[in-house]
């Protein structure tokens, strides 16, 4: 049997999440990047390789701007190529790439590499599976990290290039209802992208008539919007009431308080999706940085690494989603059980990527193993195992 044959053909075999619930003795065949059988409660058949910790789905991470040392807003295939290599390392098997608020043509080329990587792969690497447009039409009272001297007005026509650019690919837009000329661009483009609500200071009132006009996501809940008031719910309150909207939360312990975490996740078990909001300095060492054109620091606070602009602010994260889940898990409270589909199944949903997510036959042989720690000790992407290099 020649190597590409035994690459194509393997069974994995242990400890696996499936159908909602961790079982024993799992027998996963792969055959052409594809899940062919899943048996459970079963001796492991000849030559099956080993699960030492626990098989999962593979991540998808919806909101993701760089890592190690790279960001999607360089503008290039090598740049981003660095990010889905370093992100695929953590579990991740899918991902949004994420943009920053810059000016027009440094977003077109920042989407036009994500889209040139999508049609184009390499072994190793995360799948570009979407284009996640953080701004520039947000309130500048809570750009948080986004250039304030790139926000702007809604702007039809600069999204129509950018939706050329995407070629094709699912697309988010973050956006703020009280933006001018922002509920006229939902009505107009709700069929054809997604918008998500964030960088605001929208009443719940202005929220809901986003939502009416095609809104069906919230980025980073918590983040960059006014807190929930028992009295003026604003954008948090209309978040958590919404059956139909998809959650963010960036589930580092710092970005959001455990308790919250845990919270929203038992309030829209089915509507939250952990993401990283991770920036270039994830897996980097500490020191100084760049966000486009904004520099930040990366410093460590109460015994845990943040990334800071010189106000204070955070920046991003330096945030895995192994990590993630596993916030969710020792500090947030979580089953295992409840945790894993924040990761996989609610992410690659919202998507729309309906082989991810899960450890079924006719699924895709996207897969993570984690060990005791809950970190992605291997991963297989269409069924080819990433190097442990």
């Amino acid at each position: 049997m020649n190597d590409e044959r035994q690459s194509a053909q393997r069974t994995l075999h242990g400890r696996a999440f499936v159908d909602g619930t961790v079982r024993e003795r799992v027998s996963v065949a792969i055959e052409a990047g594809r899940i062919a059988a899943v048996r459970s409660g079963v001796e492991a058949p000849a030559g099956a390789e080993r699960i030492d910790g626990l098989l999962v789905p593979g991540f998808v991470d919806l909101h993701v701007h760089g890592g190690a040392g790279a960001d999607f807003m360089d503008g290039t295939v090598e740049a981003a190529r660095r990010v889905c290599a370093f992100h695929a390392r953590h579990g991740t098997v899918a991902l949004a790439a994420t943009t920053l608020t810059a000016p027009r043509r440094e977003i077109a080329a920042a989407v036009a590499a994500a889209t040139a990587l999508a049609r184009a792969p390499g072994p190793g690497e995360a799948r570009v599976a979407g284009i996640h447009l953080e701004g520039p039409y947000l309130n500048p009272a809570k750009a948080g990290a986004q250039d304030p001297a790139s926000l702007r007005a809604a702007d039809g026509e600069e999204l129509e290039e950018w939706l050329g650019a995407a070629a094709g690919l699912p697309v988010t837009m973050t956006i703020a209802p009280e933006v001018p000329g922002v509920l006229e661009l939902i009505e107009a483009f709700a069929g054809r992208l997604t918008f998500s609500v964030g960088h605001t200071e929208a009443s719940d009132e202005l929220t809901f008539r986003a939502l009416a006009a095609g809104a069906r996501r919230f980025t980073h809940l918590w983040n960059a919007m006014p807190p929930l008031h028992h009295r003026r719910p604003g954008t948090v309150g209309v978040a958590l009431a919404s059956p139909d909207a998809t959650l963010e939360l960036i589930a580092d312990g710092l970005h959001v308080h455990p308790l919250l975490l845990a919270a929203c996740a038992h309030m829209a078990p089915a509507r939250v999706a952990l993401v990283t909001d991770a920036m270039r300095a994830a897996g980097m060492p500490d020191g100084r940085y760049s966000l486009a054109r904004l520099e930040v620091e990366v410093r460590r606070e109460n015994g845990q690494r943040s990334v800071r602009l010189a106000s204070g602010a955070l920046a991003g994260s330096l945030l895995t989603m192994d990590a993630a889940v596993r916030t969710m898990v020792r500090e947030a409270g979580l089953s295992l059980e409840h945790a894993l589909p924040l990761a996989s199944t609610v992410p690659a949903r919202a998507l729309g990527l309906d082989g991810k997510g899960r450890i079924a036959a006719g699924a895709d042989a996207d897969l993570v193993e984690l060990d005791d720690d809950l970190a992605a000790a291997r991963v297989w992407i269409g069924g080819e195992e990433l190097s442990r290099a």
